[in-house]
């Protein structure tokens, strides 16, 4: 096997929102070559609207399913975008791996959704598609999430950057992978990530980031509402855990709405609670990483980024610096994870979703033969 290379698509559509990521890697399953070929495809704001109107169904609905078929198009559209890029064919690509989007994660009740459709997706390629990632953890008992910790494991371990290290991911919900020096993994959900502070920006300003952290930066956090989001019962759970996009949004909205702050105050106090998650994390850590490295969108944010080095008092930098795209990361490590479905190797671990033991995942979708 080690040397029966695939070229997959890895496909993501975040908690954020923004859009779809498609980036091209090789991998045996165990090692990988990034290719350095990615491309993004924003959502228009009226799929957008209508993709966050399906957020906390417990089940499918009859206008969810076109919205399904609506973000399908979108991820057809990244494919034949990436591969005019890099100038391949659909012949070249060996599997894709479709995330599709997270409208309703509750492990405790056996739930995860992700809509999306991938035979869709497979038929309009004609490139075999892998999807339903999460389902079996959760299905075992897992938390279905985080599943990237294998990918940038396998990443660290080619980087070679001295252990204990944590990659951290800050997309809607923020994630942290801690890797050991016998390349031990452990891995959870911090706390809310760009989604508090998003949703926040889009209500006050119509625009749905706040570029740079700029906005964050004019402001004052509020540290009595900080404190009292840090009492919630998620942070002193022991790992690992899992968070849906939603969580805790009432609980921060309410104490924001109480503190009666203004915009850019209101930015610097969601921006400092999602720091204070990252950190308050540590305390669930065998020990203390050296260093951090970040990637998602969250690393744009340089107040975020400040912070998180002035309370962490180690390094803390974005994987770009290790060549890495921390802007495609997600996407590379589901191109990742497909082709581990294909080779038979689990995705997830005890470490890293609480499932009992190693847990193989994903169902392949193959394009439909003519009759």
């Amino acid at each position: 096997m080690k040397n029966d290379w695939i070229t997959a698509i890895g496909m993501m559509s975040g908690t954020s929102l923004d859009g779809v990521d498609a980036a091209l890697i090789e991998t045996d399953g165990v090692e990988v070559r990034r290719l350095g070929q990615s491309v993004f495809v924003p959502y228009t704001p009226e799929l957008r609207d209508r993709m966050r109107g399906c957020f906390g169904n417990r089940s499918a609905t009859n206008s969810e399913h076109v919205v399904a078929d609506d973000l399908t198009r979108v991820h057809i559209d990244a494919v034949d975008m990436l591969l005019g890029k890099a100038g391949l064919s659909p012949g070249d690509i060996g599997v894709i791996g479709f995330h599709g989007q997270t409208v309703f994660h509750e492990p405790a009740s056996g739930l995860t959704r992700q809509i999306g459709t991938p035979d869709m997706l497979a038929e309009k390629t004609g490139i075999p598609v892998v999807a339903d990632f999460r389902l079996a953890d959760v299905a075992a008992g897992g938390e279905g999430a985080p599943l990237a910790p294998v990918y940038h494991a396998a990443l660290i371990k080619s980087a070679g950057v001295e252990a204990p290290v944590a990659v951290l991911n800050i997309g809607g919900v923020s994630n942290v992978t801690w890797i050991g020096a016998d390349d031990a993994l452990l891995a959870f959900d911090c706390g809310p990530g760009n989604a508090r502070i998003d949703d926040w920006m889009l209500r006050h300003t119509r625009n749905p980031v706040d570029l740079n952290g700029a906005t964050a930066a004019s402001g004052r956090g509020d540290l009595m509402v900080e404190v009292s989001f840090l009492e919630d019962p998620y942070f002193d759970r022991t790992p690992p855990k899992s968070l849906d996009r939603e969580d805790m949004a009432s609980l921060l909205d309410g104490l924001v709405i109480e503190a009666k702050l203004n915009v850019a105050d209101g930015a610097a106090t969601l921006a400092n609670c999602t720091v204070a998650a990252i950190v308050a994390g540590v305390n669930h850590l065998p020990v203390a990483p050296k260093s951090w490295f970040v990637c998602g969108g969250g690393r744009h944010n340089d107040y975020v980024m400040a912070q998180l080095g002035a309370r962490l008092g180690v390094p803390v930098r974005s994987v770009d610096e290790l060549d890495w795209d921390g802007d495609a990361l997600e996407a590379e490590c589901f191109g990742y994870l497909a082709v581990r479905h294909l080779r038979n190797l689990p995705l997830s671990f005890p470490g890293t979703t609480g499932v009992p033991q190693p847990c193989c995942g994903g169902k392949l979708y193959i394009q439909k033969k003519a009759a």
